[in-house]
C-alpha cells in the first residue's frame, strides 16, 4: 500500500507524541489523533489531523494504531477498555504501543490481540523531545518479524536506529536496559558539573572538552548545557523518568539481578520529586547537588 492509503490513528500528543504525530503528517500520512485534552492535539489538528472523539472511533477508522501515552495503567486502559483499541479495532490493524511500559504487558496485548487476527508490536523510543523533533529516535522494537517488516516504514519517519529485538515485551526490555544506563549516568553528569564548579572551572568549558571523550553521552553533551543554562523544562518529566525506572528496578529484582546505580538514581530522583520537581525534565537533577 502506499503511504497516502495507510490511516494512523495516534493516541497521546504529549511532549513526545507530539512531534512524532506532526513527522508522520510531514512524511505524507492521512493521521487520526485523540488525546485527553483536545486543546493540546490543536497544533496538530491545524497542520492536518483528523480529530477523533474517542478511542474507539480512532480503533474503528485507523489501519495502523500508535500509542504513547503515560503509564502502565494507561496502557491497560487504552488497549483492554470497553471503548478500547482491541475491542474496536478491525482484524488486520497494527497496533504498536510506543509507551515505555511492563514487557508483561507487552506479552498480555499481543496474546490477546492475535486472539482478534490485530498484529500488535511494542516500540518504546528513546531521545526525548530532540530526537522526537528531528525524526532521529531509537526505536527498539518486540513482536511479529513479518509485522515489524510491515510497519518498518512508518518507523523510519520517526526514528533512525530502529531494530527489532525479539517477540513481545522485548522492546520493552531493551528500553528499561536504556533507562538503566541513562539513571547512573545522569547522576555522574550532575557529580561532573558540580565537580568543576567546585575546582574553579568553567563548567561549560569543561563541557566542551570531555563531551567528545571516553565520558561522552547523550545526557552530558544534550542535558549538561541545559543543567548549566537553568533550563529545566520538560524533554522527557521526572514522574515518567521515575516510573520507568520504578519498573526497570522491579523487573531486575524478578530475575534476581542486583542494580544499585539505578536503586541510587531512582532515590534521587524521587527525593527531586518529593521537592517538587516532578513535571521538571530529567536534568533537574543537578538542583539536588547545588543545594
Amino acid at each position: 500500500m502506499q503511504k497516502n492509503d495507510i490511516v494512523i490513528g495516534f493516541i497521546g500528543t504529549g511532549v513526545m507524541g507530539k512531534s512524532m504525530a506532526g513527522n508522520l503528517l510531514k512524511a505524507g500520512y492521512p493521521l487520526h489523533i485523540f488525546t485527553r485534552t483536545k486543546e493540546k492535539a490543536q497544533e496538530l489538528i491545524d497542520q492536518g489531523a483528523v480529530w477523533k472523539e474517542s478511542i474507539a472511533e480512532i480503533a474503528r477508522d485507523s489501519d495502523v494504531i500508535i500509542t504513547m501515552v503515560g503509564y502502565p495503567k494507561d496502557v491497560e486502559d487504552v488497549y483492554f477498555g470497553d471503548n478500547g483499541i482491541l475491542a474496536h479495532a478491525l482484524p488486520g490493524t497494527y497496533t504498536i504501543d510506543m509507551t515505555t511500559s511492563k514487557p508483561a504487558l507487552a506479552k498480555e496485548i499481543f496474546d490477546k490481540a492475535r486472539k482478534r487476527e490485530i498484529e500488535a508490536l511494542d516500540a518504546p523510543v528513546s531521545g526525548g523531545d530532540i530526537g522526537a523533533k528531528n525524526g532521529g529516535l531509537a526505536i527498539m522494537a518486540g513482536g511479529n518479524e513479518e509485522a515489524y517488516r510491515k510497519v518498518l516504514p512508518i518507523f523510519e519517519v520517526m526514528g533512525e536506529n530502529i531494530i527489532l529485538q525479539g517477540e513481545a515485551g522485548a522492546g520493552q526490555h531493551t528500553k528499561l536496559a536504556n533507562q538503566i544506563t541513562i539513571a547512573s549516568n545522569m547522576v555522574g553528569v550532575c557529580e561532573a558539573i558540580s565537580y568543576a564548579k567546585k575546582a574553579g572551572l568553567s563548567p561549560g568549558r569543561v563541557l566542551d572538552s570531555i563531551t567528545t571523550g571516553a565520558a561522552g553521552s547523550f545526557s552530558l553533551s544534550k542535558l549538561g548545557p541545559r543543567m548549566l543554562k537553568g533550563d529545566y523544562a520538560p524533554g522527557f518529566y521526572v514522574k515518567h523518568f521515575i516510573k520507568d525506572m520504578t519498573i526497570a528496578l522491579e523487573s531486575a529484582q524478578e530475575m534476581g539481578l542486583s542494580t544499585p546505580g539505578l536503586s541510587l538514581s531512582l532515590d534521587l530522583y524521587r527525593e527531586l520529586a518529593e521537592q517538587g520537581g516532578s513535571d521538571s525534565g530529567t536534568q533537574a537533577l543537578i538542583k539536588l547537588f547545588e543545594q
